[in-house]
This record gives structure tokens, sequence and C-alpha cells, in this order.
């Protein structure tokens, strides 16, 4: 079952699900790759290769092995469909229904096997270097500031000073896990998009919070990155532009918001940049490939692929705004929790 709204990881529903009109699917018929049509990259492959695996491509058999032993939402596969308490009774911080589960099985729908890229499944979506591995500096620029969220799940101890304070994808401006992109990813459910395109624009709206990526195209690299943004503006997901080349369409996209790269997965500073090839390997696969260029963060630039499937279904409300409770939640207690500490509790 895909999840047609936001649950955070409080635990908060938000939202109703309507059903969206989306184009099928077409046939690719030109040089110009066709990419419009409703597509997903869902699958059980990570960003980087799981320790112990040291093949990138392997047989079907060792990708259902991989895929029965891959952790989800951080958690073992055997305890997915765990119980959790029900009591009514808040559970102890760092307890097991504690943000460490933050989801039972029936939001969840990350994919059920490994990426399966041109016919090969595959453990990472790193594929260079050769050894599935992110090249991060072990001393980035030290004025690139990267925030980590993990522990406010598992203690409850987080800053809630205002909403600010709160993670992007809690305040409903951007999807998380990076499905948004650049370097578009699956993630925990919603890896669906609808992909637009006219012979001056490509649109990608993604259905995690609607992000939607208006691509303008040009008739070479030059023209595209003599027709970019000041860099005053700096846009949620970037400044992005296109061109094509035979039948791939390349995407270019620098000058993105500080905000969103410092929770991204796939972070680049002011001087770093992000290059997308979209090509037709077949009637039912968009070949994805994204490149990662920055001296400030990385060794080297680094290369990912995976591929993008049809979808017989459409695309999905993601009522996130509408439902969110648990934002209004979490500052009202901690204001609640700062008359008590000054005022005491009576």
């Amino acid at each position: 079952m895909r999840k047609a709204n936001f649950l955070t990881i409080t635990g908060a529903a938000l939202g109703v699900s309507v059903l969206l009109v989306a184009p099928v699917v077409m046939a690719q018929d030109a040089e110009r790759p066709q990419l419009t049509g409703t597509w997903t990259n869902s699958s059980l492959t990570g960003l980087t290769r799981p320790r112990g695996v040291e093949k990138l491509v392997v047989t079907a058999a060792e990708a259902a092995e991989i895929a029965a032993s891959t952790s989800i939402a951080g958690l073992p596969a055997d305890e997915v469909e765990a119980e959790t308490d029900s009591s009514g009774e808040a559970p102890p911080a760092g307890s097991f229904d504690f943000g460490l589960r933050g989801y039972n099985e029936f939001w969840i729908d990350p994919g059920s096997t490994l990426a399966n890229v041109k016919g090969e499944y595959r453990t990472s979506y790193v594929v260079i270097p050769e050894n599935g591995q992110v090249p991060r500096l072990e001393n980035p620029n030290p004025d690139f500031e990267r925030k980590s969220y993990g522990a406010r799940y598992v203690t409850g101890v987080g800053d809630a000073s205002g909403p600010e304070a709160v993670p992007l994808a809690e305040r409903c401006l951007l999807g998380f896990g990076n499905t948004s992109g650049p370097g578009m990813m699956g993630t925990l459910y919603n890896s669906t998009y609808q992909f637009v395109q006219t012979d001056d624009y490509v649109m990608i709206l993604v259905e995690m919070v609607h992000d939607a990526r208006i691509i303008p195209t040009f008739d070479s690299a030059e023209e595209a990155r003599a027709n970019r943004r000041p860099d005053v503006h700096k846009q949620w997901l970037g400044d992005s532009v296109g061109w094509y080349e035979a039948d791939t369409l390349i995407v270019e996209t620098t000058n993105i918001k500080p905000l969103q790269m410092s929770e991204s997965s796939i972070p680049i500073t002011a001087e770093g940049k992000i290059i997308e090839r979209f090509s037709r390997f077949a009637d039912d696969e968009i070949f994805y490939q994204f490149t990662v260029e920055d001296a400030n963060l990385y060794s080297q630039s680094w290369t990912a692929e995976l591929s993008f499937r049809p979808m017989q279904e459409r695309m999905y409300e993601y009522a996130c705004h509408e439902g969110n409770y648990a934002l209004p939640g979490i500052l009202a207690g901690a204001r609640r929790q700062e008359v008590m500490e000054e005022f005491g509790s009576d």
C-alpha cells in the first residue's frame, strides 16, 4: 500500500488522500528521451553499499537474501510487523515504541526488492567510487553545517524554541530522504513522480509534499548556463537548467538553498553542483544517473545510478500541512514545559 499522506515520526497522521489524474507513461519513439508519465523509484537499495556486501551487482537469489535482511525505517526486517504498546500511555524515552518506531507496517511502502537497473540487481546507488561509498572528506569545509535530528526521535529531547527549530520534513516544507532531489532517491513511502515534458521545459512533480521541479531546457550547455538565475536567488531544489545530448536529458543544478543542504543526504556547498542524466533504457525504464561535484565536502566527484519504473496507479494528494498536528503539539508542549519550570506544576 502506498502512503498517501505524511505521518511524522511522532505518529501524527497528516491529512486526507485525494486521487489526482496523471498521464500514462509514453513509449520511447524519438532520439529525445520521452519522459512524460507517472513513475516510481522505490526499492530497498540505499545510497551506499551495506556493510559486508562487496559487489555492486548480485544475482536474483542474492538480491532476495539481502532484501530479506534489509532494515526498514531503522528497524530490523523481522521487527517491522512487531506489535507496539497500545495502552495509551506515553512509552519511556529510548524504548522500542518511542521514536525508534514511528510507524507500523500499514504506513510503509519502500519497495520489496533491490533496485533493478538495466536488468541488474544493485546493492547501492553509488557506482563511483567502486566501493559504493560516498567519499566524504574527514575535515570538510568548516563553514558548512549539517544538522542531524536522529537523537530527538529516540530521546524526545530537541530544540522546540520555534517552528524553525524543527526539521524541514516535519514542517511540511520538503520531503525527507532526498526524495525531491536533485539526486532523487526512493524513500520510506510515496516514491512516486509525475514527469511532464514540453519543448522548452521538463516538470517533475514529486508526490511527497508535492515539490515541483520546473527545469527549463536549452539548445546547449553553454546556453543553459548563460540563462541561470542570479546567485542571490537561493531556491528550494536549486537552480536547475537542462539540455539534450543525443538521447539523454542532462540537468545541472547549482545554488541550492543552504537550509535544504544542511539536512540533505546529498549536500553541496555554494561552489558545488549536481549533474543529472535521464535516458530511456526501455519502454518501461528511465535510466537515471547523478554526479555530485564539490571539493569542499568530497575527496572526489561521485556518481549514483537508479531507475524509474512506470506506475500503474495515479498520483495522490499529499495533505501534509492540512493535518500536521505534530508541529503545534511539539511547540505547545514546549511552552507548557517552560511555564511549569518557571511557575511550578500547580
